[in-house]
């Protein structure tokens, strides 16, 4: 049966949080990928090695009902140097995999259901259709909400309680990046700049295609750069809300993942 979520149970709200490692890659003028959401291949292959690589260090990888959908990924570590790597520090040779999804329309039959070399774990509510969780009860470990939306802080301290989660490599999408940021969950923001420029106002950026400023802006250090061939890599760390007034967001509410 699905899991009661958010859990009630005593002690969980002083659990401390995992580490939120986000990683991306984006255009020049800031698109993720295109109006469609279509997987586009704007990155070297040293990008994704790059993607592999922070994989790898997660105890788990998170990532939104929409990059399931349209990249059908199945967040293995198809490098053996990776997953020895893995195994001499203590961890799993692959990490738990989690999806979450506000409205639970997962398709059972994506490739990541087709593979058993690590846990799937879905983080929903009880707004996903009974059909879907009869078929992927027996695929994965359901965490189902009473509430319209999955609470990624409740999501994160699970992880932590129930599957030792202490690192978690979120892979987007945007939507989902967003949340975490206004929920100031992210710890870690590792992004490749790719020599494209795609333009279109409907093609997403990094948070997603709202045109609402975030509730409140957020400051970043940047801790790492490096430009490979045309790609630039960077790594930002300590996001905090910035100081300054702000505009409100006519729309405070995560609508998040779908």
């Amino acid at each position: 049966m699905p899991r009661s979520y958010p859990s009630r149970r005593p002690g969980r709200s002083h659990i401390q949080l995992p580490f939120v490692a986000v990683t991306f890659a984006m255009t020049v003028d800031g698109k993720v990928t295109t109006k469609n959401y279509t997987p586009v291949n704007f990155t070297s292959r040293e990008d994704k090695a790059h993607l592999i690589r922070q994989r790898a260090l997660g105890d788990a990888v998170l990532v939104g009902h929409g990059t399931i959908e349209n990249d059908d990924v199945r967040l293995g570590i198809p490098r053996e140097e990776l997953r020895q790597e893995r195994i001499a520090r203590g961890q799993p040779p692959y990490p738990i995999r989690v999806i979450v999804s506000n409205k639970g329309r997962i398709n059972p039959g994506f490739k990541i259901f087709e593979t058993d070399f690590a846990p799937i774990i879905i983080f929903s509510t009880t707004r996903m259709p009974r059909k879907t969780r009869e078929r992927l009860r027996k695929k994965a470990t359901l965490y189902l909400s009473q509430a319209p939306r999955v609470d990624l802080r409740w999501m994160l301290r699970e992880l932590r309680y129930d599957f030792k989660v202490k690192y978690v490599a979120c892979e987007g999408g945007p939507a989902l990046f967003r949340s975490l940021l206004e929920q100031e969950l992210v710890d870690q923001l590792n992004l490749t700049i790719a020599p494209f420029l795609f333009g279109g106002k409907n093609a997403p950026t990094l948070t997603g295609v709202s045109v609402d400023f975030l509730p409140r802006s957020v400051r970043c250090s940047l801790k790492e750069m490096k430009v490979i061939d045309n790609e630039c890599f960077l790594s930002y760390r300590k996001f905090q809300p910035a100081r300054h007034p702000e505009r409100k967001s006519r729309d405070p509410v995560a609508q998040a993942v779908r």
